[in-house]
């Protein structure tokens, strides 16, 4: 008898812990990125310990309907004073006691599931299930319903965020008899406003950016004045910047009746280059009267120790500074070569298994860094598409890209077969398997083809062919990349024996070819190789061991796929280039006509829009003044002289 009753109390204490924990809130569509997204849990008794619960993310819908995206454990955890936990991102306020990516619900129509259990229970694509279930929502934002999770949870009514068509300013919340409504979010509080009632703390600054050497005042505020004297510490450091980088105090007193505390960092200016830098100003422990409205707030330090490159960028390109550091005789089998006998020599220099190394994605980044390192300033990269610099420091670690940077693959990743191939964890220059021409694997983090590039722009292009109808770069851009993207791609088409370019926009589903050929020929032509793209070149060598022909000779798309096609192919044909410091073109910018110097006898101009269509074609003579009759915009000058080619930016007002 006294087992029986011992057992039937173990089964009670377990149903009803289970039933303390219920989902609570749920805001899962918010404004612009989705970083305010959460998910509250509530308990009937307070500071509720969540040892043994997990919380899983389920599809609804799809191929992986009713299979689970997303785990947490909550092991450690417990709920407030008011029963409260919450899980959501950063920006939410108060801030969460747990932190969860952005843009990690789906809006729908999908689960959310308590249960009792460990993270190993549910990974990935696991199947929705009642067993250990403590509580469970399904939802959506004026979706179909998802009938399969619906019926697996045994839930009638799906319940719809977007009901007040408000769905971005408003959240799925429980009322206390069970049912569920839709109204502004209250993370952290109880739904219906009872309970403890926190005063809250938060964060201010002036600016988010200082310069090393400048001094800024952090402020901090309570919601309402504290009764009490108030005491409590934060920091700033974060990573590298320590507490060597700054001086000030860093003790917030706030007195009894106040709401206000001010302190003042000095930012100290040192001589050591250790690249721009985020401070993270959080808080340390706070009494449990009081919460965090905000915390983690990220101040850059502009670090003005840096050393420049003795070339220009991509808008302001320079020539001949920098030099090939191919070996001697690296390109001498191709020397009369021509059509597909040209192609596959080129194809056993790059793609070479004895001598062509492959490394992994996680170690792209690093090479990024100093390959497309913005020459003007070492604590930056080279934003490709968008032609400008953005600090190191700021690669895209998150969902959230907006000012953030990323790996941009020029031949896309679902487009050469080789999505999400290699390790995201780098493990050097000296770490590297043996490669070769049928190994597509390697494309995915083969840096010839890889740049740096802004995250939101790098999702606009996407899976897009160039040209024509495709990716023609940012609205405004002076196109200081076109050359360089094409180079890339035909490097790609011939070191990978999966891929090609092809003339013409096909489907971004294709795999294994991109276009637009022509495009990219007119391109190659018109953003002649400068010295950025050489060093990248030269820098890369000593990683993968291959280059990119391409950059060393231009011309040899022409030899392959262009005018030339078909033809022999000696390197001698490739010095087809004026020495470009001695030709000017001027006025420029101009409105109706320019003159160009530094030419001995009579040559021709042609210019190209941005698309590569020739526009105004005309002969003249050396400073002769050549009127245009073309529209505003930004062109490329092809200016020919005895053979050889120049490329000049014209822009016409």
């Amino acid at each position: 008898m006294l087992k029986k009753f011992a057992l039937i109390l173990t089964l009670f204490n377990v149903l009803f812990a289970y039933s303390q924990l219920v989902i609570n809130e749920l805001d899962c569509d918010t404004p612009s990125t989705d970083d305010k997204e959460f998910i509250e849990l509530k308990s009937t008794t307070p500071n509720f310990s969540l040892n043994g619960y997990v919380l899983v993310l389920f599809n609804g819908t799809g191929t992986q309907a009713n299979m689970s995206y997303y785990v947490v454990d909550l092991d450690g955890y417990s709920t407030d004073v008011n029963g409260i936990f919450v899980l959501g991102n950063q920006t939410v306020s108060p801030v969460p006691n747990k932190f969860l990516p952005e843009s990690i619900f789906q809006n729908g129509p999908d689960g959310v599931a308590l249960y009792q259990g460990n993270s190993s229970d549910f990974p990935n694509n696991t199947l929705a299930t009642t067993t250990n279930l403590v509580d469970a929502m399904v939802y959506g934002t004026s979706d179909p319903n998802a009938t399969g999770l619906m019926s697996i949870f045994g839930i009638v009514n799906q319940l719809d965020e977007n009901i007040n068509s408000a769905a971005t300013t408003q959240s799925i919340q429980r009322k206390n008899d069970g049912t569920f409504e839709v109204k502004t979010p209250t993370p952290g509080a109880n739904n219906d406003g009872s309970g403890f009632i926190f005063n809250g703390l938060s964060i201010s600054v002036a600016a988010n950016q200082y310069n090393e050497g400048n001094s800024f005042i952090i402020n901090f505020a309570t919601q309402t004045s504290v009764t009490s004297d108030l005491t409590f510490t934060f920091s700033l450091n974060n990573f590298s910047f320590n507490s060597a980088d700054f001086t000030g105090n860093t003790t917030v007193f706030i007195p009894a009746g106040s709401s206000t505390f001010n302190t003042t960092i000095q930012l100290v200016d040192d001589a050591l280059d250790e690249g721009d830098e985020l401070a993270n100003i959080r808080f340390g422990t706070l009494p449990s009267a009081y919460n965090r409205l905000n915390d983690n707030f990220e101040i850059r330090i502009i670090d003005n120790d840096f050393y420049t490159l003795p070339f220009g960028t991509p808008l302001n390109p320079t020539f001949g500074n920098i030099t090939s550091t191919a070996p001697a005789n690296y390109y001498s089998s191709l020397e009369g070569l021509s059509g597909a006998a040209l192609k596959q020599a080129i194809q056993d220099i790059i793609a070479n298994p004895a001598v062509v190394r492959a490394h992994n994605y996680g170690d792209i980044t690093d090479i990024l860094k100093t390959a497309d390192q913005n020459p003007l300033n070492s604590n930056q990269v080279w934003l490709m598409y968008k032609e400008t610099p953005r600090a190191k420091f700021e690669f895209q670690t998150s969902s959230n890209s907006t000012g953030k940077w990323n790996r941009e693959h020029i031949y896309p990743q679902s487009r050469g077969g080789f999505a999400d191939a290699t390790s995201e964890v780098g493990d050097g220059i000296n770490v590297w398997l043996p490669t070769s021409a049928s190994d597509i694997t390697a494309g995915h983090a083969d840096a010839h083809h890889i740049r740096a590039e802004d995250g939101p722009e790098n999702s606009l292009r996407g899976n897009k062919d160039y040209g024509l109808t495709g990716y023609n770069g940012p609205a405004g851009n002076q196109n200081s990349w076109k050359g360089d993207v094409a180079r890339a791609v035909f490097y790609m088409a011939v070191r990978y024996s999966a891929l090609s370019v092809v003339n013409g926009d096909i489907p971004d589903t294709t795999v294994g070819q991109l276009g637009d050929l022509a495009s990219l020929l007119a391109w190659n032509s018109l953003d002649p190789r400068d010295d950025f793209e050489m060093n990248r070149n030269n820098y890369i060598y000593t990683w993968q061991v291959n280059r990119n022909p391409f950059i060393d000779y231009p011309n040899l798309a022409d030899y392959i796929w262009g005018a030339n096609a078909g033809q022999q192919w000696f390197s001698t044909l490739s010095a087809t280039t004026f020495n470009e410091v001695n030709i000017a073109v001027y006025p420029n910018p101009t409105s109706d006509y320019i003159s160009i110097s530094g030419l001995t006898s009579k040559g021709t101009i042609e210019l190209y829009n941005n698309l590569g269509i020739s526009v105004f074609t005309s002969e003249f003579e050396n400073a002769q003044p050549i009127h245009l009759n073309v529209a505003s915009g930004i062109y490329f000058a092809k200016i020919t002289n005895e053979g050889k080619v120049v490329n000049k930016k014209v822009v016409v007002k």
